[in-house]
């Protein structure tokens, strides 16, 4: 097994790239909104809110202020730390890819806008952080919200070679994110993103689903 790319790094995204979070997160979103006087008829609704900053989403997607998107993100955090962490699932296929990236002779890094203490929650209740070389998130005093701020992280704390890294997330911030520091990124849809926003946001590779992905890192 080898490596099919020129590429030392990986950098995965977690929500949407690695899990399907849909019932966790859109479940603490609800909580959250209801905290502040707003129903939710559909929670399919909220599916936006995974992958983007919470405080981000907030902002876009209701108008709050600021303030009152961080005070959300703790309500949010409430639910979240106690049982939306677990209402979750890895995309079948997920563990046997990174096992393979790692044979095949890729380090690998998660680059996730969920805080790093949550990410490390997960990737061990999943059993897929034995697969990472490194968890990078955000921070959960809002200092590093931003799918680029983590980045930065990563490319400071690995101290990686840009051009040898590459980002694989469902989301334009991911795509966004990367590209800030040099990096080139695939674009999976089995996530929450559309084939439309990761050709409009510049991703440098598109997979349609965990096989695409497969073939295109991978040659076995």
């Amino acid at each position: 097994m080898k490596r099919k790319l020129d590429y030392d790094w990986l950098l995965f995204d977690l929500d949407g790239t690695l899990t399907d979070p849909f019932e966790g997160i859109t479940r603490s979103v609800e909580y959250a909104l209801n905290a502040f006087g707003i129903e939710v008829e559909d929670r399919r609704t909220l599916a936006p809110f995974i992958g983007p900053p919470l405080v981000e989403s907030l902002t876009e997607q209701y108008g709050f202020t600021m303030e009152d998107a961080v005070a959300a993100v703790a309500k949010y955090r409430e639910y979240f730390a106690v049982k939306g962490l677990y209402e979750n699932e890895l995309f079948d296929g997920i563990p046997e890819l990174l096992r393979d990236c790692r044979e095949a002779g890729y380090k690998i890094s998660m680059a996730t806008s969920k805080p790093t203490h949550y990410a490390k929650i997960i990737a061990e209740h999943f059993d897929i952080a034995r697969h990472f070389d490194a968890i990078h998130g955000s921070s959960l005093d809002g200092s590093r919200i931003t799918k680029s701020s983590v980045v930065e992280e990563a490319v400071r704390e690995e101290k990686l070679n840009p051009a040898r890294a590459l980002m694989i997330g469902d989301r334009r911030h991911d795509v966004e994110g990367a590209r800030e520091h040099g990096i080139k990124t695939v674009g999976v849809l089995y996530g929450y993103g559309s084939l439309e926003e990761h050709t409009a946001a510049g991703a440098a590779y598109i997979a349609k689903d965990l096989d695409e992905l497969r073939e295109l890192l991978i040659a076995e």
